[in-house]
C-alpha cells in the first residue's frame, strides 16, 4: 500500500481528480481516502499545515495502515533563481531550517540522533527521474520549518545555510518520522511561489491551483511505475 501525505485540501484535491472511486474512513479527526489506481492501493490524507500536524498524520498513517511507501506531496516556495514557477523538487534530502541548538555547540539544523540531513529513499527517486513530464525537475535540499517564507532574505539565508532548493512547512518532519519507523519516503514539491524573485505578495494564491495539479500529475505517472 502507498501512503500519501498532503499539507492541504487544495493540493489532495487535485490529485483526488486522477481517481475513480474513492471511500472514506475517519481516524481520530483524520480522513484518509482508500483508492486504487493502476492495481496500486492507495491510503491519501490531508495532514493539516506546520511540522507537529504533519508528524503526527505520518505516525497515526504507518500504525493504522502500515503502508509500504510514504509520498509527501505538495507545493513550495522557490529560493534559488533556477527554480521557476510550476517546476518540480524531488527531496533528495529534508531538513529542518528552523531546528536550532546552537547553544550546545550544534549546527543549526542538526537533530540529536537523528541528524541534519534525512536522505529520502535512493529508489524512489530513481523511478522519479525516468517519469517524463511537461515540468521541469529539480533534485535536492527541502528545508522546513514552522513559518511561511515570504521575505527574499530569509529564503536566500536558508537557500545559502542549507544548499536548499525550497522551502515548506511539512516534508522534514513527515521524513524523520519516516526515517524512525524505516518507512521509505519521498517529498516532492511543485513550486507556488518564488520570493527571491520580488514576489512579496508572492504568487502563492494564484499558482496553488496550478501547482497542485502538476505535482499530483506528476505523482500519478509515478505510481504506475512502483513495484
Amino acid at each position: 500500500m502507498i501512503g500519501i501525505i498532503f499539507a492541504m485540501k487544495e493540493e489532495l484535491d487535485e490529485f483526488l481528480k486522477v481517481l475513480s472511486s474513492v471511500e472514506k474512513e475517519k481516524v481520530y479527526d483524520l480522513v484518509f481516502y482508500k483508492s486504487k489506481l493502476k492495481d496500486k492501493d492507495l491510503i491519501l490524507v490531508e495532514s493539516g499545515i506546520g511540522k507537529v500536524n504533519a508528524a503526527r498524520t505520518t505516525q497515526v498513517l504507518i500504525d493504522k495502515y502500515d503502508v509500504d511507501y510514504i509520498f509527501n506531496v505538495g507545493v513550495a516556495g522557490g529560493i534559488v533563481d533556477s527554480v521557476n514557477i510550476c517546476d518540480i523538487v524531488l527531496g533528495e534530502k529534508l531538513v529542518q531550517h528552523d531546528f536550532d541548538l546552537t547553544a550546545f555547540n550544534r549546527e543549526k539544523g542538526d537533530i540529536p540522533n537523528v541528524g541534519k540531513y534525512i536522505d529520502s529513499d535512493s529508489k524512489l527517486i530513481s523511478i522519479c527521474e525516468k517519469v517524463k513530464t511537461k515540468s521541469k525537475v529539480f533534485k535536492g535540499v527541502i528545508a522546513s520549518g514552522d513559518i511561511f517564507c515570504s521575505e527574499g532574505w530569509m529564503s536566500k539565508k536558508i537557500a545559502t545555510k542549507f544548499n536548499a532548493l525550497c522551502v515548506e512547512m511539512e516534508g522534514a518532519s513527515i521524513a524523520q518520522v519516516c526515517s524512525l519507523c524505516k518507512k521509505p519516503f519521498l517529498v516532492i514539491r511543485s513550486i507556488s511561489d518564488s520570493p527571491n524573485k520580488g514576489n512579496n505578495k508572492i504568487t502563492y494564491d494564484e499558482f496553488l491551483e496550478d501547482s497542485s495539479r502538476e505535482v499530483a500529475l506528476y505523482l500519478e505517472k509515478i505510481i504506475g511505475e512502483l513495484d
